[in-house]
Formats: C-alpha cells, sequence, structure tokens
C-alpha cells in the first residue's frame, strides 16, 4: 500500500493529472469535495463557519456561498481562520477513507489531491500532515496558464466583459498569493510534473510515475 499527496497551486491542472491517475487504477480522494460534503448543513464545519464567519456567506438555499467565502477568507486575510476549522476535519475523513481502501485492497496506491498540503502541514492545523504521505507529487504550470485556467473553470465559457475578467483574475491571484510558491514545494517532493506542454506528452510522465508508485505499493516492507 503506497500514501501518496498531489499538490500544486490554483488552476495548475493537478485535477486533470488526478484523473490520469484514476485510469491507471490509483485511488483518488479530492480535498476539496470532501470539504465541500462537510460544508453542507447538518454537519458541525458548517455550524462552526457560520458561528465565525456570520450569515453574510449564506446563500438563499441555506448552504454555504463558497465564492461568497472565499472571498472573505482571502481579501480580508481570514484564511487561516477557514483554514483552521476546514482542514483538521478534512483529514480525519480522508484517514477514514483510506483505511477502508486498504482494508479491500493492501497493494492500493490512494492519492490525496490537495492544493494545501504543505500550506496546512507549515500553519500547524494538522500537525504532521506532510508526513501522512509515502510519496509526494507537485505539479506545477506558468502564472499565465494558471490564471487563464481559472478563469475558465470560473466562467464555463461565457464571454466576460474586461471588467469581469480583471476581477476573476484579481481573486485569483489573492489566491496564489497565500499559496507557497512552487520553487519551495520542488525540493520536499518526490516527483513533479510540468503540466504545460502537449497533452500526450503529461499522460506519458503520469504513466512512468504510476508504474514507479505501483511497484513500491506492492514492495514487501524494509525491501
Amino acid at each position: 500500500m503506497l500514501r501518496v499527496g498531489l499538490t500544486g497551486g490554483l488552476g495548475s491542472g493537478k485535477s486533470t493529472i488526478a484523473a490520469m491517475f484514476a485510469a491507471h487504477g490509483a485511488h483518488i480522494l479530492h480535498a476539496d469535495e470532501i470539504g465541500r460534503t462537510l460544508m453542507q448543513p447538518g454537519n458541525a464545519v458548517y455550524d462552526e463557519i457560520l458561528r465565525v464567519f456570520g450569515n453574510g456567506i449564506v446563500a438563499s438555499s441555506g448552504a454555504i456561498d463558497r465564492l461568497a467565502l472565499a472571498r472573505v477568507a482571502f481579501r480580508d486575510g481570514r484564511l487561516e481562520e477557514l483554514n483552521h476549522i476546514v482542514h483538521p476535519a478534512v483529514v480525519a475523513e480522508q484517514e477514514v477513507c483510506t483505511k477502508k481502501i486498504f482494508a479491500h485492497d493492501s497493494d492500493a496506491v490512494v492519492i490525496v489531491e490537495s492544493a494545501l498540503i504543505f500550506e496546512a502541514s507549515l500553519a500547524e492545523n494538522v500537525p504532521g500532515w506532510r508526513d501522512r504521505f509515502d510519496k509526494l507529487i507537485l505539479v506545477t504550470a506558468p502564472e499565465p496558464v494558471k490564471l487563464a485556467r481559472f478563469v475558465a473553470r470560473v466562467t464555463e465559457g461565457r464571454t466576460l466583459t474586461d471588467a469581469e475578467r480583471a476581477m476573476i483574475e484579481s481573486d485569483a491571484r489573492a489566491r496564489i498569493a497565500v499559496q507557497l510558491p512552487d520553487a519551495a514545494k520542488i525540493p520536499n517532493c518526490d516527483y513533479v510534473i510540468e503540466n504545460n506542454g502537449p497533452l500526450p506528452e503529461t499522460e506519458a510522465t503520469v504513466a512512468r510515475i504510476w508504474s514507479d508508485l505501483k511497484t513500491q505499493s506492492t514492495a514487501e516492507p524494509g525491501s
């Protein structure tokens, strides 16, 4: 069995890379999806977010308006408050899911896709979070590419005015600014995927890494 962390900054394309690993047989746990579930009404995380951030981040449906919450967290300098609420609960749920997978497949490769593996560890929201992984993979891309991907994801292809595009890009830069730069992460990662070239090249890189990970997952302890 092998626990792998897959990380990368906003717009790096780590979700696309995760899908490639899934196609090879990896078990993927998306930190953002887990967090989204825990932030639904009826969960303790939801209640705590409302207690700390107030009802201004709640949509008419009663669910948390994630965009409004993100703006408060990033633009008002309250990201650490939000992470302190969400990260421990997300990691605890990841542990539960990982144990279930390994119980059924002792040779499984579980990949946790998360943008904030390093940031959560350094902030001590989850002490030793980095140490929970046997291997770490970093996905990188130039900032202009990251910005373009973020805009495309948020707008889903609709036409934007110059003012709208500027606002969304400003939002993206604010998020990138609070993440550690790739240069600080690279020395602590086992693999780096530069996700800025032709798709076949990226797929070939993922295939090579997968072969290595799968070999390690089936190796005898201490071998």
